[in-house]
């Protein structure tokens, strides 16, 4: 399990749901802060809608 609060952007890319987006979450967490949930991956930009299927590989701790 890739912890959303502590992957890099490259772990990031590597689940399917959301490759190419690895950079834009962890600006995101460097921005705003750590992430209480993965529903916030609906705040990161062009993310909206895209992550569904990821909560089997991304956890939050």
């Amino acid at each position: 399990m890739i912890d959303l609060n502590a992957a890099t952007a490259e772990q990031l890319d590597a689940v399917p749901q959301l490759k190419g987006h690895g950079f834009e979450i962890v600006r995101y967490r460097e921005e705003r802060g750590r992430f209480d949930s993965l529903r916030q991956l609906d705040e990161v930009p062009r993310l909206t809608g895209k992550w569904d299927g990821a909560e089997a590989e991304v956890g939050v701790d």
